[in-house]
């Protein structure tokens, strides 16, 4: 196998560590391979992949989509990559791990169905690329307040710049997540 399943903390989240062929002309890396799916037990099918760029101190977050989950990658820059337990009954609801994600190390996260998702951008720019479960559906969307204090994720940047989307996304007692 060309990658590896690195631990967490958080049951069914997937810290992704694939093996990166590099010299003095540049680098290889497998970003993605069917077989993975299965050999990493991640038990999705992948239908559907988006890219986003942003700037930094740009955060995105926190989004989900109601039954889909995302195999994240940065293609370009570097990010702060971070996913909630938003699973009610779950022993680790609310929880939340956060990891740096670049073009140098190649990582990738796989956040199951019912996790939330964000990220900041930690360079001057950042190309972000997900693989999705199942087609984007604006109907499904959800998002949470990236500051919430119940969930209490620690941002390595101070002064993010949002989108009036991020600004007013409401907190999880207002959606009666508990």
């Amino acid at each position: 196998m060309s990658v590896r399943r690195v631990p967490t903390e958080i049951e069914d989240l997937v810290l992704i560590e694939p093996d990166v062929h590099g010299d003095e002309r540049g680098f290889f890396v497998e970003t993605f391979r069917a077989s993975w799916i299965e050999e990493l037990r991640l038990g999705v099918e992948l239908v559907q992949r988006n890219h986003s760029r942003s700037v930094g101190p740009v955060l995105r977050g926190i989004h989900m989509q109601r039954e889909q989950a995302k195999l994240v990658r940065c293609a370009r820059g570097r990010i702060w990559d971070v996913a909630v337990d938003l699973r009610p009954g779950s022993p680790s609801f609310r929880r939340w791990e956060g990891y740096e994600l670049d073009d140098v190390s190649h990582r990738q996260l796989f956040i199951p169905d019912g996790f939330g998702h964000g990220f900041c951008v930690l360079s001057d720019e950042a190309d972000v690329e997900y693989g999705l479960s199942s087609y984007h559906d604006p109907g499904l969307e959800r998002g949470i307040a990236w500051d919430d204090p119940e969930i209490g994720i620690e941002w390595p940047i101070a002064d993010p710049l949002l989108s009036e989307r991020d600004r007013s996304a409401p907190r999880l007692a207002e959606l009666g997540l508990r």
